[in-house]
């Protein structure tokens, strides 16, 4: 692979960008690792390989990789099932699967995933992870899965409001909310520094001040924290679910970065993404994190957006991203343990938020109610279930929905008298659209000379067909005038 060349002209820009991606990328790498019930560290580790690996492949040239909130759900559950030293396998074996698929030149496929899929899956993630994060705001334990996150958030509120340190968190984490909710409203000239660490370093500033009894973040350091799976833990993948679990987070990490690359190709013009390249990019970066037992990554829209609106010309910006994590670990280790857990999670449930499309609902729902219903339906079964059923759900609904659209079928009856009726069948004649088919045949006069026309149907399949022969056959042995048979072709 040749080195990559960066244009003179465009370094002053990409210095500048990486630090403003290096700033916002240090608050959301520790704080979905710690959402994630792994070491802070590991977090920055992959936004490191995000930058240093990923970031110096060819595929997109300005989106930004790192750990991602979407995937907090599915690495905390993989924890919690398997133990965090499985965890380097299965992010090994997601990035083999990925450099696999852009090798194999699947990666234009994951565009074909439907859009309310993606969103709906995004969405579930978003509510969550709020579920789970309203928990950490108040330096509490979440129970468990989504429902029961969601069944229990009313003895959380009575248990906050009775313990003072909790109340303390809690104030610390709404606050932290609010300072990143209204940053954007603030002078273009203050909004130089990136909002979630202005809040997260506002939030540790006034925990230190005050001295609030809070949680802060566990240090171990960055060497302690790399943990390259062993070799035993490799026969962990005769377990059908680990199996299912590598599947799940391959598809789900693959396609939120080729859709992170089709928005982020919006923001700028500069060369588009390549998606087979930029598959293959993701997958060498996780194959990376899983050697060393990180977090798996993604390619991060928020960082990616950051990068393009500071003015990044080539990939430079996001590679330095990577250096300036890895001096920050490497240097100020001990900054990470003077931040509040409940700050984290603010940021964390304002990035909830975030995913959820709540503008986009109304229209959608106005326009396309089917795709609306998908949406909304995979959402929900994935806080019910898990994220792995809960996309499954989403993809069978979308298949079913298309199948119906598209096997539109027209029933015309004429009557042009002499005892006769013809019936034309045009569209697509499928088994869902059989009812009625033989609806339309069944309630035709009896004892009449049936002429049916199918040269109209651009698609006819074997239930069809069938039933089609076993009505003419049923018709004819009750027709009064011989010889005039309706004919099935």
């Amino acid at each position: 692979m040749n080195a990559p060349n960066f244009p003179r002209a465009a370094l002053r820009t990409d210095i500048t960008a990486s630090l403003v991606v290096f700033l916002v990328a240090v608050p959301l790498c520790v704080g979905v690792a710690v959402a994630s019930g792994v070491p802070a560290e590991l977090g920055l580790i992959t936004g490191i390989v995000g930058g240093l690996v990923t970031g110096l492949l060819p595929g997109s040239s300005l989106q930004v990789s790192g750990p991602a909130a979407g995937l907090t759900v599915l690495v905390l559950t993989a924890v919690k099932d398997y133990g965090l030293p499985v965890l380097g396998v299965v992010v090994l074996l997601t990035g083999l699967l990925q450099l696999a698929l852009g090798a194999l030149r699947l990666g234009r496929w994951f565009r074909a995933i439907s859009l309310s899929v993606v969103h709906g899956m995004l969405a579930g993630i978003g509510l969550v992870l709020i579920a789970g994060q309203l928990y950490a705001l108040g330096d509490r334990k979440a129970p468990g899965g989504g429902t029961s996150n969601v069944a229990g958030l009313f003895d959380l509120a009575v248990g906050v409001l009775a313990s003072p340190p909790a109340l303390a968190a809690s104030a610390v984490g709404v606050g932290t909310i609010v300072v990143m909710a209204v940053w954007k409203r603030v002078p273009r000239r203050v909004r130089v520094l990136p909002g979630p660490l202005v809040a997260v370093g506002a939030a540790s500033a006034l925990t230190a001040a005050f001295g609030l009894p809070v949680q802060r973040v566990e240090v171990s350091g960055l060497v302690a924290a790399v943990q390259p799976p062993a070799v035993g833990e490799f026969s962990r993948l005769a377990d059908a679910g680990l199996l299912a679990t590598v599947v799940a987070f391959t598809l789900i990490a693959s396609a939120e970065s080729l859709f992170s690359a089709a928005a982020v190709d919006r923001l700028h013009d500069g060369p588009k993404t390549h998606y087979d390249k930029e598959l293959m990019a993701q997958g060498a970066g996780n194959t990376v994190c899983g050697l060393l037992g990180a977090l798996p990554m993604t390619a991060v829209i928020v960082r990616s957006a950051a990068n393009v609106q500071a003015g990044a010309r080539t990939r430079l910006s996001r590679v330095l991203h990577g250096v300036w994590l890895l001096l920050f670990a490497a240097m100020l280790p001990g900054v990470l343990g003077l931040i509040p857990t409940a700050a984290l999670a603010g940021v964390l449930v304002h990035a909830g938020f975030k995913l959820l499309p709540v503008r986009e609902l109304g229209p959608l729902w106005r326009d396309h109610r089917g795709e609306a219903v998908i949406l909304v339906v995979t959402a929900g079964a994935i806080l019910i279930t898990n994220m792995f059923e809960g996309v499954l759900v989403g993809l069978a609904l979308a298949v079913v929905k298309a199948a119906w659209e598209v096997s539109h079928v027209h029933v015309d009856v004429a009557d042009p008298g002499e005892g006769r009726v013809r019936v034309r069948i045009q569209g697509n004649a499928t088994f869902l659209r059989l009812p009625r088919i033989l609806d339309a045949l069944e309630n035709l006069p009896a004892g009449r000379t049936v002429e049916l026309d199918l040269a109209g149907l651009r698609h006819l399949d074997h239930a069809c067909l069938t039933a089609l022969r076993s009505w003419a056959d049923q018709h004819n042995a009750h027709v009064v005038q011989p010889g005039h048979v309706p004919s099935v072709a």
